[in-house]
């Protein structure tokens, strides 16, 4: 039977629909004085979909845009906020010369990256989980039916690691890419996969997969294995703004705001 042991644990949610918090909502971050703030401008991608993408009229979209545009109305600052896309390359190099403010574009959290820049709270986790051959499992839902069924991971990644260390009974077998455990999965080879959750749910649901598999019970979050979540990166020289952002992020989880757009983007829910 798998379990939640150590470091990483199912996250839990009363409504599938509800997005785990990640702040305190009884805590208080004070909105600073941002009169002094000529502007504020998020840095972001076009390629992260749902985060980040142009839609079908042209125009920059996402998860992260409606985000940064709901920061901006939470600190009151519409006038003084812009949104400018660039290449994942250029974001860094943008934001370390003031051509904006922040990024809001998925960045990883690192150690090495924490001596750089500021980061905001994080806002959303995104979590592991088993994807099941519809099939070959009979209809279980349950993790725990993948006990002796071969379970694909890919190669190298952060997954692979979270499998080898929390799930030590699985029978994992390992594939050089995310498109040849799919094909796996899909023909049947195996009984299920873990990996990504937003990538495996919006596979699962879509033409390619063909109604084969479904998520299984479960979503699986570590720090150590998946990093802090999706958080806003600042210059270390900007704490006024990062102190806003950070308020912003609070109020917008404690109105339920924040929930409404997640749902926007991910009807389904990742937990």
């Amino acid at each position: 039977m798998l379990m939640c042991l150590g470091a990483v644990c199912p996250a839990m949610a009363d409504d599938l629909a509800l997005l785990p918090l990640t702040f305190d909502t009884r805590e208080r971050i004070t909105k600073p004085d941002l009169q002094g703030v000529a502007r504020l401008r998020f840095l972001t991608t076009v390629d992260f979909p749902p985060f980040n993408f142009i839609d079908q009229d042209g125009r920059l979209a996402g998860f992260h845009i409606d985000l940064a545009r709901e920061i901006c109305r939470v600190l009151a600052i519409e006038s003084r906020c812009q949104i400018q896309a660039l290449t994942f390359d250029e974001l860094r190099p943008a934001l370390d010369s003031g051509e904006g403010e922040a990024l809001i574009a998925g960045l990883k959290v690192t150690a090495e990256l924490r001596r750089a820049y500021a980061f905001s709270r994080p806002f959303l986790k995104l979590p592991a989980r088993f994807v099941g051959n519809r099939a070959r499992l009979k209809g279980a839902t349950s993790p725990a039916a993948l006990s002796g069924q071969p379970v694909g991971v890919v190669a190298g990644t952060a997954h692979e690691a979270m499998a080898k260390a929390f799930f030590p009974d699985l029978d994992r077998r390992s594939f050089p890419d995310r498109p040849a455990v799919l094909a796996a999965l899909k023909d049947g080879s195996i009984a299920a996969t873990f990996g990504d959750g937003v990538q495996l749910g919006f596979w699962t649901a879509s033409a390619e997969a063909a109604n084969c598999c479904m998520l299984l019970e479960g979503a699986y979050v570590s720090d150590n294995f998946l990093g802090e979540g999706l958080t806003i990166t600042l210059r270390k020289d900007e704490p006024v703004l990062t102190q806003a952002i950070d308020h912003a992020l609070l109020e917008l989880a404690r109105s339920g705001r924040l929930n409404e757009l997640y749902l926007r983007y991910f009807p389904m829910g990742l937990f």
